[in-house]
């Protein structure tokens, strides 16, 4: 079997994937890696990430992983794009980091 791509957002949202099942035993964890990397590969492909430094994109990597994986992922991307604009701390383009995460929402159809 070829090793899934590593970098953003791949690694994030495969450790997302290996998560989940200790905490939602009922969610089986090949079938969560492969969504994720599924994801993953939208998100990287559609551009999502495109333009953001590499801080950023660790970022919005590691908070995409975290909402996909929420009960409501559609509520829990948006509310990141929107939380971002109003707590851009540490952030080296928010308004960025926020279009990002919408326009990932937008790929996966969330």
């Amino acid at each position: 079997m070829e090793s899934p791509p590593s970098g953003p957002p791949f690694d994030q949202f495969l450790a997302a994937a290996e998560q989940v099942p200790r905490e939602r035993p009922d969610v089986d964890v090949e079938v969560a890696r492969e969504l994720m990397l599924e994801a993953a590969t939208m998100v990287h492909n559609g551009l999502a990430l495109e333009g953001l430094d590499a801080h950023d994109t660790a970022s919005v990597s590691a908070w995409l992983a975290a909402d996909l994986v929420a009960v409501d992922p559609a509520t829990a991307v948006h509310d990141r794009a929107a939380w971002v604009l109003a707590n851009p701390s540490g952030l080296h383009d928010a308004d960025s980091v926020s279009r990002s995460c919408l326009i990932a929402a937008s790929i996966l159809r969330l």
